[in-house]
């Protein structure tokens, strides 16, 4: 099952918001939606962020009433501003809005010529980015071992992405291949995603897992319970992974205990014109953190903390897993993948 489809001038996606406890359908059928759900999180997960962005084009290309391509250049403009202000941080959904953007632009033909041209252009960003998550767990599956036990963070699973997933897409590979594989998940706070998100999509694939604290990483590292760590990205610049907000300890602590520690995304998460410097690290509501949902866990004006993101220096990462293969240290720029070395 995708986590997002196109149905006629409709988008489908599943509400995370709601999950483990239902199972929920959105139907989408405006950029504002499609706006909406992202800002709250409904969708969420960067790969997939590229896939709503472009569906949020689709949506405003397949509803126009404009009768000149110059109208509907400028509706499209207007829109993808609209995708953009939602969330800074994750470079698969600016890489979306470019993309087809670029081509709009350039495209000679009828207002509905390019209606169409827009919506069959997010059909494939988001085919692409199934087939991409797929390669992405044929090549890290490489780096499994039978009976390894993989620490991940956050969810990068099928519910970040079009399909299949790129941390988990991982692990689920080399389950497929007959690995046992067992998994210790991160609860992932303030927003849960591991509790609620990654420990489901395991469960419903029948993959074990053990659900930890966030605090509980070097714990497990000290009693030598991890053997890789595979976590996704949301962006990755010349010298940093920029990912959910805790990856940087557990960075830190892989590499003092001697745990590889990879990075799987797709190649539409790679940002190289930038340092991490540059990139804006999105600040959300702090009753995310003094809240759990409806029932507040701090005291009255008590204030809280809450990037949603942190980063990750590059010295701290074994290899970065993409469609196109396994990329170890060295100039990352060359997007060229070397042969994998088992660890």
């Amino acid at each position: 099952m995708r986590t997002i489809e196109w149905h006629n001038g409709t988008v489908k996606t599943i509400n995370q918001l709601k999950l483990p406890y239902k199972t929920e359908f959105l139907e989408l059928k405006t950029c504002n939606e499609v706006a909406e759900a992202i800002k709250t999180m409904k969708i969420r997960g960067a790969p997939l962020l590229g896939a709503a962005a472009a569906y949020a084009l689709a949506l405003t290309a397949y509803h126009s009433k404009a009768k000149r391509r110059e109208e509907l250049i400028r509706e499209l403009e207007e829109a993808a501003e609209t995708i953009k202000n939602t969330r800074p941080t994750a470079v698969n959904l600016f890489w979306a809005i470019d993309r087809i953007m670029n081509k709009a632009r350039a495209f000679h033909g009828s207002v509905t010529d390019l209606a169409f041209f827009v919506v069959d252009e997010a059909e494939k960003i988001a085919e692409e980015d199934a087939n991409a998550n797929r390669s992405i767990g044929k090549h890290g599956a490489s780096l499994i071992n039978d009976g390894d036990t993989v620490l991940t963070h956050c969810n990068a699973g099928a519910l970040a992405t079009v399909e299949y997933g790129t941390a988990l897409g991982v692990i689920r590979a080399a389950a497929e291949q007959g690995k046992k594989v067992r998994v210790i998940a991160t609860e992932t706070r303030p927003k849960l995603q591991g509790a609620r998100l990654t420990a489901y999509e395991l469960k419903r694939d029948g993959i074990p897992v053990t659900l930890i604290c966030d605090t509980m990483v070097g714990y497990v590292m000290y009693k030598r319970m991890i053997d890789k760590v595979i976590v996704g990205a949301d962006r990755i610049v010349r010298d940093a992974v920029i990912n959910k907000i805790g990856t940087y300890q557990i960075a830190v602590l892989a590499k003092e205990h001697g745990v590889p520690f990879y990075v799987a995304t797709p190649k539409s998460t790679f940002d190289l014109t930038r340092k991490s410097a540059e990139v804006i690290i999105e600040e959300r509501s702090p009753e995310e953190v003094t809240y759990i949902g409806a029932e507040r866990i701090a005291p009255k004006g008590v204030t809280a903390l809450n990037p949603a993101f942190d980063v990750t220096p590059l010295k701290y990462v074994s290899a970065v897993i993409c469609e196109e293969g396994i990329l170890y240290k060295g100039d990352l720029s060359t997007l060229k993948p070397k042969t994998a070395e088992r660890k």
